[in-house]
């Protein structure tokens, strides 16, 4: 095997200048607030209610040549079932490996870090750049893009000048990750096995909401996405987002940063909401620890650290739309609702 990839070195992943952001255009054409994200995995806040996904056919067989839309709307070829892929998100980079397709992937984005068969793979992208060149030389006969400004749009514009079909997709919703793993079945000639992926994922994922929504009263909860030590920025998820609606599903409250174009909360705010419990969402470039949030100037006034309710869940499991999401949502419903008893894992 090949010596794996030198991964990104980050001193301090809040205090990075070139940290990466997942920008989302809000309504009114500004930009979202975002916290640093090196994982490619939270999603951007939804603005406004999202489309109905399109239809991409019923028929369990793989049928080629095939015409489907993609997330963007916009109708995309394919003439053959394709032999060489490229994957520019992490969380795309799941679901192919996830539905089968994984051995005809060819090279992903720099943060493609499971599963592990992906991670010696060549690096063609970051989240500001695609190296079109390296794409065509591979011979890529699919690129699979993220929406909303993950990918940069003129590299996918310059990809299918180049005649190369790029599948773009953008998950606001859990819905949607769904609909992006049957989507990308179909673009692979996977069809039976991402529809079954994708009704094993919406049955497990419907029996924790269900355990977790007892009826009785939903516990406060702010899931951290991010602190700066030096600037106190504290960042959360924001309104109708995609991290907000997973804490909803596993039982919480979900605490907000009360605009859908930003995932940055005062200090003031949060301690006004007063959570009971806190969620830290770590990563392996983003690792905070309960003993930190209780040394952090003014957060002693709230519920959860008086009570000692701060945990810690994985954060790519949950942030990242793709095939992990069923197994990210168990263990967030574990933090933020202890009390109640889980259906056993498939």
């Amino acid at each position: 095997m090949s010596p794996a990839r030198p991964r990104r070195a980050l001193p301090s992943v809040l205090g990075l200048t070139l940290a990466l952001l997942l920008a989302a255009c809000s309504t009114s054409g500004g930009t979202t607030s975002s916290p640093p994200d090196p994982t490619g995995s939270i999603a951007p806040a939804i603005t406004g209610t999202p489309s109905a996904a399109p239809s991409i056919g019923s028929s369990p067989a793989a049928a080629f040549p095939v015409t489907l839309t993609d997330d963007e709307g916009t109708a995309v070829e394919l003439e053959a079932k394709p032999t060489t892929i490229v994957s520019l998100t992490p969380a795309t980079t799941e679901i192919l490996f996830a539905i089968g397709a994984g051995d005809r992937v060819v090279a992903t984005d720099d943060a493609s870090d499971f599963p592990a068969e992906a991670v010696d793979l060549p690096d063609v992208a970051t989240f500001s750049s695609v190296d079109v060149e390296r794409i065509v030389d591979l011979g890529a006969d699919l690129v699979v893009a993220g929406g909303l400004g993950f990918s940069p749009p003129g590299s996918i514009a310059q990809l299918r000048e180049l005649g190369i079909p790029v599948v773009v997709v953008y998950a606001p919703s859990v819905e949607g990750v769904y609909h992006d793993i049957e989507l990308l079945g179909t673009a692979t000639g996977e069809t039976t096995a991402a529809t079954e992926l994708a009704e094993s994922m919406r049955t497990e994922i419907d029996a924790i909401e269900a355990a977790t929504h007892p009826g009785d009263t939903a516990p406060k909860v702010f899931y951290e996405i991010g602190y700066t030590d030096a600037t106190g920025q504290i960042f959360a998820p924001a309104d109708a987002s995609f991290v907000a609606e997973m804490v909803t599903l596993a039982g919480g409250d979900v605490i907000t940063t009360g605009d859908p174009a930003s995932y940055e909360i005062p200090l003031e705010t949060l301690i006004a909401t007063d959570p009971q419990v806190i969620v830290l969402g770590v990563n392996p470039f983003y690792e905070p620890t309960p003993e930190a949030v209780k040394a952090r100037p003014g957060w002693d006034a709230m519920t959860a650290v008086k009570d000692d309710a701060i945990r810690t869940v994985q954060d790519t499991e949950i942030t990242r739309p793709g095939p992990r999401l069923a197994t990210g949502l168990r263990n967030l419903a574990a933090a933020v609702r202890p009390d109640v008893t889980l259906p056993t894992a498939p």
